[in-house]
């Protein structure tokens, strides 16, 4: 089953003006929708990244995949490898690490094998957690992901999810997402307030929410001194700190003494980072991300990389569509040692979803497992077309949390650590 054609559709998508380290969302998201076409009339479908630069890496290896069988993903991987020759990508928000030439490849591989499994389920009559080794969950239970936030983008009405600058704010924020969508555990996105004011938030959260788990991200905004106090007043609170400090060294020298487990998605986000950081013992749950873990076949090797060395394993997400909920729930539904609760944006984007609806759907926070063929779901061809223009009118190529925040605020500075 060979390829004939593959089409990248930049889209742009509203996005709350959340909070983090390094500024503020934009009112636009971008991703990338990738369609794999076959000689033999089946497509598959993948989403990635929209930024410019990894739009073009993506242009870029189109023509040599085509006439490609779709079961040969080894090769696929490496003609992705030898197109780019050892480019690097990066990012302007600085939230997703340490990106390496190595990485690069996986992070542009990514969405063409994840629409070349889709195509092979639909031939072969199976889903695709059937060609990951099959489910061991029915169901892919996901955590309430909070951010600090304004109630609208500047100059905007405000949007249905209001205010969150203090922990009633982020506590009136977790009761929505929860009744919405009925979350067991929660992720609150930090390194945006004082470190006090982070501490009083899950304070605030767990008088809330007694029995679930917390988790604290603040994208390596505090120093090692600054995370083990941070971790010391939530001795018994957290389930996990995430990426409290910058790099695999600090995050050693923090994890040596934090009460809790450390989790990332900054400071080992690629093979390459996995032998250092088991070394140094520097973190205990790994944040998977097929986007750029280089897709699902090889997230899955990451999973017994993780299981290997005793490392507990999650998922990270940043804003995605359907098409990526879709294979995060697959490939989250057959690895088994995938034990916390995934990460999603979903409650924040879904309003402007690209795929066919009555697939897709939160049940007492988790997603049933699609037993259709290949991914389960399909493209809303007219949200397509209209998330398109959204890409063509909205003037935004990369994301740019700093700049955006520093046209409200020109004393703001990107700073790691921060406290």
């Amino acid at each position: 089953m060979k390829i004939t054609e593959i089409v990248l559709t930049p889209i742009a998508f509203r996005d709350p003006p959340l909070l983090n380290a390094a500024g503020v969302h934009e009112p636009w998201a971008l991703r990338t929708i990738v369609e794999v076409h076959t000689d033999e009339g089946i497509s598959g479908l993948g989403e990635t990244y929209g930024d410019l630069g990894h739009l073009e890496r993506s242009r870029s290896v189109v023509d040599s995949l085509i006439g490609l069988d779709v079961f040969a993903l080894n090769e696929m991987h490496a003609r992705v490898s030898a197109v780019l020759g050892g480019k690097t990508g990066l990012d302007k928000h600085g939230l997703t690490g340490n990106i390496t030439a190595e990485s690069t490849v996986d992070r542009v591989y990514s969405p063409f094998e994840v629409a070349c499994l889709d195509i092979q389920g639909k031939a072969l009559g199976r889903p695709v957690h059937d060609l990951l080794g099959g489910a061991v969950r029915s169901a892919v239970p996901y955590s309430a992901y909070l951010f600090y936030k304004w109630d609208g983008h500047p100059g905007a009405e405000p949007d249905e999810w209001g205010e969150a600058i203090d922990p009633a704010g982020i506590v009136a924020q977790a009761q929505k997402m929860i009744s919405e969508y009925g979350f067991g555990s929660i992720k609150l996105k930090g390194g945006v307030f004082p470190p006090e004011q982070e501490i009083e938030a899950i304070r605030a959260l767990r008088e809330a929410f007694p029995d679930h788990p917390l988790r604290l991200d603040p994208n390596a905004a505090w120093s090692p001194a600054m995370s083990l106090k941070v971790a010391a007043e939530l001795d018994g609170v957290l389930e996990y700190l995430e990426d409290p400090t910058p790099e695999i060294a600090g995050m050693a020298e923090v994890a040596a003494k934090a009460p809790m487990p450390l989790a990332t998605n900054m400071c080992v986000v690629a093979f390459e980072h996995l032998k250092p950081s088991v070394e140094q013992d520097a973190v205990q749950v790994l944040l998977s991300d097929h986007h750029y873990w280089g897709g699902l076949q090889r997230s899955r090797q990451l999973g017994m990389i993780c299981q290997t060395f005793g490392i507990g394993l999650s998922m990270h997400s940043n804003s995605h569509l359907g098409i990526s909920l879709a294979a995060m729930t697959h490939l989250a539904a057959a690895t088994p040692n995938l034990s916390y609760a995934c990460d999603t944006h979903y409650p924040w984007n879904a309003a402007d979803e690209v795929v066919e609806p009555g697939v897709l759907s939160f049940v007492d926070g988790a997603v049933p497992v699609p037993t259709t063929p290949g991914l389960g779901v399909s493209l809303d061809r007219d949200a397509l077309a209209r998330l398109a223009e959204n890409y063509v009118r909205c003037g935004i190529t990369s994301r740019d949390d700093t700049g955006y925040m520093q046209k409200f605020d020109p004393s703001y500075e990107r700073k790691r650590p921060r406290w």
